[in-house]
Order: structure tokens, then sequence, then C-alpha cells
């Protein structure tokens, strides 16, 4: 099966790192005409010139950004919710600024584009949208239980979401990565071990088995291994898949389905 996506504008939220940096890569070696996006333009002039595609600075967790971005960008085709936050937190101590920010930049950076981006695809008949939801969506974590209510958040967005753009040729799917290893997941995994002598793949032994110890890969995702996922549900071969919540979790759920 080859993915073929030339013709096709995507733009991929929080994409100068990690999962977002991937998917992007990823589209574009599909050949889709690819922008990246982030809060620091110099962060987003690096990433877009390593990947040769385009890109525009504009903070998605506000309104006011999300507005200078579709001013830039009126029309996309793939559009790529990926922007996102997390932070361990015990819950009873999280401030209320604290839950409206992790709402703001994790829900409506997402509700906000596809707002906009999501009727002009339709009136074309051809379009994807995906959410990068997470494991914790379906399995709370109980040291970060904010993240994991926005990530809940987003399955029931998107499955509303499709059902608003039934039969136009429109999907929106959620896609649930388990534990990756992105920049911010190993800082994290290396705060938990702080140990001069224990090499990060030590830590990240210890992460899964201690704090994942359901996850049947038995090691962190890497995010190239979420992107390909992503540029599946992007392409034509996935005009069936709306509506979704797919997983690519190295089965650290222990659900048949999530």
């Amino acid at each position: 099966m080859k993915i073929d996506l030339s013709g096709r504008i995507a733009l991929v939220t929080g994409s100068t790192a990690g999962i977002g940096e991937a998917t992007a890569k990823a589209l574009a070696e599909a050949g889709a005409d690819v922008v990246v996006n982030g809060r620091s333009a110099e962060r987003v002039a690096e990433t877009a010139k390593r990947l040769g595609v385009r890109g525009i600075a504009a903070d998605v967790g506000t309104a006011e950004g999300v507005a200078a971005l579709v001013e830039q960008l009126p029309d996309v085709d793939v559009l790529v919710n990926n922007a996102g936050i997390f932070a361990a937190q015990p819950v009873f101590e999280i401030p209320d600024d604290e839950w409206l920010r992790f709402y703001q930049v994790n829900v409506l950076s997402g509700v906000r584009l596809t707002r906009h981006y999501a009727p002009r695809m339709t009136g074309r008949g051809w379009g994807r949208v995906i959410f990068v939801s997470s494991e914790s969506g379906i399995q709370t974590p109980g040291e970060m239980v904010h993240y994991g209510m926005t990530k809940t958040a987003q399955l029931a967005l998107s499955r509303g979401m499709a059902q608003e753009v039934a039969g136009t040729g429109v999907t929106v799917n959620s896609v649930l990565p388990g534990p990756t290893l992105t920049e911010g997941v190993r800082e994290f995994v290396a705060s938990l071990y702080p140990d001069p002598d224990l090499d990060f793949a030590e830590a990240e032994r210890k992460f899964m088995a201690e704090d994942r110890p359901t996850s049947l890969l038995g090691r962190l995702i890497r995010p190239e291994e979420v992107a390909n996922l992503i540029a599946y549900v992007a392409s034509d071969q996935a005009s069936a898949t709306t509506g979704g919540a797919l997983r690519v979790d190295g089965g650290v759920l222990t659900s048949i389905i999530p």
C-alpha cells in the first residue's frame, strides 16, 4: 500500500518536536504540502527548514493565536490537532487556572481549528481531521488527572464532529498513543530516576515495568510509530475509518476496545 497525499495541504499543530514533528515528516514524505506549527518562531523556522516544509508560528492555545494562523492558512485538507501539554501534579493541588490552561491548549485549540477548517473541507468533499489523544483518555493517569481529562474530551469531540460531517467525504478520528519517547517524556522519566549512574535505557525499562506494567511492547513507543498511523488515517485508504479512537498504545490498555 502506497500512501500518496500529493496535492493535499496538511497542518500539524505543535510540530516542532516529538509526535508532531514525526507526523509532519511522514506526511511530507507522502507528498503532502505540510505546514508545521509551534509557539516559537525560531523553532518553527528551524523545523520547517529541516523538513523542507512551510511553517507558521502561532499559539493555538489561544483564540488570538488560532485567528492569526487561519488568516495565514485559510484552508487545509488534513488537520492534525497535536498541540498539547502535560505535567504531573497531585489532583487536589491543581488550581483553577491550571485546569483552564490545560483545557485551552489541549481541547479548545482543536475545537477552534476544526470549527474553521472542517466546514470548508465538506464544501470540497474531502478532508481529514485527526486528534492526537492518548491512552490516558481511557485510563486516567493518577499523577496527571487534568491531562487525562483533556484527552477524554478529545475522544468525545472527535466522535461528535465525525457525526456532524457524516456522508461528506470528511472523516474525523482520534489516535491514542501510549507512552512515547518524546523530549518531554524523556525528561519526565529521567526525573523519576535521578541516579546519575543509571543510563536512560535502564530508566526506560524501570519506568515501563513499574509505571506502565500492562504494556505489551515493554518499551516507550517511538514518535515515528505514532506518525505511521496518523499518515494512514490521513490517506485515501482510510476513507471508511471515521468517528474512531485508534490505538497505537503498545498494548498498555487492557480493554479489548477503547
